[in-house]
């Protein structure tokens, strides 16, 4: 019997804030154990949680990218449960009334299709602390900076088909978040993960499966191979008699397994109820057209225009927006008078080779957007060529100097103006080229043969115009 599997991701991510979620301390990543804490975020008697406005502004921005409706009213729950990482004991969150409702987003499926994946809901919340696990002793720590950062919860309808599905969703999610600076995206830091919701049922049927979680997955190929793993298992579970067990299982991607870690809690193992010291979220139309309004151009909106107005293909439209950074630095450079194809190749060929490993991508780059668009207007011009252009870009990715200054002062960059010089590279390439010679009497355009070689010969500083009248002239006599 053939299956698929149904899939359905709750995806936390970390807001970009200064400050937690209901308190003043700072959300910072990276700090010392428990120094980011306060009587509020770590749970004191008679202590009153305060609402973060800017954490409220930045998640109606993720739903309005996700194409949510937002609830003009919404309340703020306590969800108990009891782990060393909530030091109140209860998560502030919200159930009942979420925040927004009723969006999606659009995927590229792996055949090259367009999808749509519902979502469900997205909520605000606050993060709880982390435990550390040290390799052979009898005690865990905790450290509770992180407590009370806020998130929001993106939950999918179960929508999705296949593991690569999953992956792709994951990662278009990251791009919108980044797009917006609403999070970071920075999955090894945990700002953004996902529990993976599966089940498998006979390809046909309608009725979903007994569904499996696995919690805080935090790379799009872990996503990936913990999904596969999980609807390998419940295949053979099915298929040898058996039936799938309702729970939460963990993901070890060092074995490549799922394991069970609890029997899967429902909401009124929860015990929900509305947070007595908050009062509930009320979002105005004035409140929601100002944060409308100050929406940025998303990728997808970036990728048509780029295909329509630059004459893009769709691979470099592509590449181009998959990171804002990257998008911006094309359209400054753009702006500056570059072609837009050739500052495309520049931009995804060599420079994005030369920053591959820089932490920002091109946020980083020393070279100016209009620092590109000069550089490449000197190889339209004719005053170096595209060789030499290569290795005067990595001078600038070294110096940020501006490319004619580094030519002028560098003569191995400057092209070999000498006409009779010239003449004499080209007079030696078709003395040894007299195969060639013959071909091109009958097939002129062979001439691109004899360029290359003067070019090559000269080390890429002959003038490509003065080469190829010098070769045609040259030939012609012959």
């Amino acid at each position: 019997m053939q299956y698929e599997a149904v899939i359905g991701l709750e995806v936390h991510a970390q807001l970009k804030t200064r400050s937690k979620l209901f308190c003043s301390d700072s959300s910072e990543f990276g700090a010392e154990p428990n120094v980011n804490t306060c009587p509020v975020c770590l749970g004191m008697p008679g202590v009153l949680p305060v609402l973060n406005r800017n954490a409220v502004e930045l998640a109606m921005k993720a739903a309005l990218a996700m194409n949510c409706t937002i609830n003009r009213k919404s309340i703020w729950a306590r969800k108990n449960y009891f782990y060393p990482d909530l030091p109140k004991g209860y998560q502030i969150s919200q159930y009942e009334f979420p925040l927004a409702e009723h969006g999606y987003i659009e995927i590229e499926t792996p055949e090259g299709g367009c999808k749509r994946i519902g979502i469900t809901r997205i909520h605000m919340e606050e993060d709880a602390g982390k435990n550390i696990h040290v390799e052979g002793e009898d005690a865990s720590l905790v450290d509770y900076n992180r407590t009370s950062v806020p998130l929001i919860e993106i939950v999918s309808e179960p929508d999705i088909r296949s593991p690569e599905e999953a992956a792709a969703y994951m990662r278009k999610l990251r791009e919108i978040l980044r797009y917006i600076e609403v999070c970071d995206g920075d999955l090894e830091k945990g700002s953004m993960r996902c529990d993976a919701n599966v089940s498998i049922r006979p390809v046909g049927q309608e009725k979903f499966g007994t569904r499996t979680e696995m919690k805080n997955i935090n790379s799009f190929k872990f996503v990936r191979n913990a999904l596969e793993y999980e609807i390998a298992r419940q295949t053979e579970v099915i298929e040898a008699g058996g039936r799938i067990v309702q729970e939460t299982r963990n993901w070890d991607n060092t074995t490549g397994k799922t394991y069970t870690m609890r029997i899967k809690e429902e909401s009124d193992d929860y015990r929900y109820f509305p947070d007595p010291d908050l009062t509930p979220l009320v979002i105005d139309e004035e409140w929601l057209e100002r944060v409308r309004s100050n929406m940025p151009e998303l990728g997808d909106a970036k990728r048509r225009r780029y295909m329509e107005d630059f004459g893009l293909p769709a691979y470099d439209a592509g590449v181009l927006t998959a990171e804002k950074a990257t998008a911006l630095y094309f359209e400054a450079c753009v702006a500056a008078g570059a072609n837009p194809k050739k500052a495309a190749n520049w931009i995804m060929v060599e420079i994005m080779r030369e920053m591959k490993d820089t932490e920002n991508g091109l946020e980083d780059c020393r070279i100016k957007p209009a620092q590109l668009a000069a550089m490449i207007a000197m190889i339209d011009d004719g005053r170096i060529s595209g060789k030499i252009a290569k290795s005067l870009m990595l001078d600038m990715l070294e110096s940020g100097e501006d490319a004619d200054r580094i030519v002028a002062a560098k003569p191995e960059y400057q092209l070999l103006a000498d006409e009779s010089a010239i003449e004499k590279i080209v007079a030696d390439v078709i003395a040894g080229n007299p195969a060639q010679v013959e071909k091109y009497r009958k097939n002129p355009n062979l001439i691109g043969f004899f360029v290359g070689q003067v070019m090559k010969n000269s080390g890429g500083k002959a003038d490509p115009a003065t080469a190829n009248r010098l070769v045609k002239t040259a030939l012609d006599k012959i």
